[in-house]
């Protein structure tokens, strides 16, 4: 039994769709939640830009079936090969699927800074928990996938006349983070430099970068952007300062109680965290992404 049949077989939470966002662009939304069985590692976006040569996909999700499930929409709209496949950064749940693309003779393209989490200890460990939390999804068949082609910097992707202008502004949420523009149509892939209408995933990010690299992305022209998790944004101003701002605030929150050598658990108590609390996640993720900026901030100070 193929993994879509698999897929097909099994009830799932949310069915995937995909969303026009622009003339040739596309996209599909994953659920606000963890990980699990039960979601199929579901959690983040992924898009796709068809062009006369073939089809680039941004993101490859978080396992081979969804792979496989994101090609067939794609094949109910082009007859097309995927050509290229652009990861904005090695996390599980962008990631799993790329093998799945490489087996039909796509290209990864990614930035260098990756190899340093692709080889690492962590990367195993993660995979070898995935392959438990989320079997049948991800099992023992499942592998990380190193890059056809590294970047290092500003890469121009033309493909069929469409030109897909791919920067790096890591070190951001991760060291290796790439957004990809496509100033034809005016779309920014913003990969998990944007998450829209959730608590972001701070884990060990470097948050005052992450900062920089939102203000930069400001200054793109875009008139849509593409998160790498939650709804598409056709405020896009006004949901890049939703993230920035809250990164914000937990700089100046946990920065402040770190200098004053607060306790964690008397600071985080004592925030008002009226503004972000109603937001999907909040229970799950802000203690966490509170308490490691509370961390990064006792390093950064002088």
């Amino acid at each position: 039994m193929s993994w879509v049949q698999v897929a097909a077989a099994q009830a799932t939470p949310k069915a995937m769709t995909a969303v026009q966002v622009s003339a040739s662009a596309f996209y599909v939304e994953g659920v606000s939640a963890l990980g699990s069985s039960a979601n199929r590692n579901f959690i983040s976006n992924a898009a796709f830009v068809i062009t006369s040569e073939g089809v680039v996909v941004i993101d490859a999700l978080g396992s081979p079936a969804l792979a496989d499930e994101l090609m067939q929409l794609i094949a109910q709209r082009t007859p097309l090969p995927v050509r290229w496949v652009v990861v904005t950064h090695y996390h599980a749940d962008h990631i799993y699927g790329l093998q799945a693309f490489q087996a039909k003779g796509a290209q990864v393209l990614a930035h260098r800074a990756a190899l340093a989490y692709l080889n690492s200890d962590t990367a195993q460990l993660r995979l070898q928990a995935s392959r438990q939390e989320m079997a049948p999804w991800v099992n023992e068949n499942t592998r990380l996938v190193p890059a056809d082609r590294w970047i290092d910097g500003p890469t121009t992707l033309n493909l069929g006349g469409v030109e897909l202008r791919i920067q790096p502004v890591g070190p951001a949420h991760t060291p290796e983070d790439l957004v990809i523009y496509m100033p034809s149509e005016k779309v920014l892939f913003a990969g998990d430099l944007v998450f829209r209408g959730r608590i972001p995933f701070v884990g060990q990010a470097d948050s005052r970068s992450w900062i920089e690299a939102l203000d930069r992305l400001l200054s793109f022209d875009a008139q849509v952007i593409v998160p790498g998790h939650g709804p598409l944004s056709q405020s896009a101003a006004d949901d890049l300062r939703l993230t920035r701002d809250y990164l914000r605030y937990l700089r100046e929150s946990m920065g402040r109680a770190a200098r004053e050598l607060e306790p964690f658990e008397a600071a985080y108590a004592a925030t008002d965290w009226s503004r972000y609390e109603n937001l999907p996640l909040f229970r799950v993720a802000n203690r966490m992404n509170a308490y490691n900026t509370y961390l990064l901030m006792e390093r950064e100070a002088p």
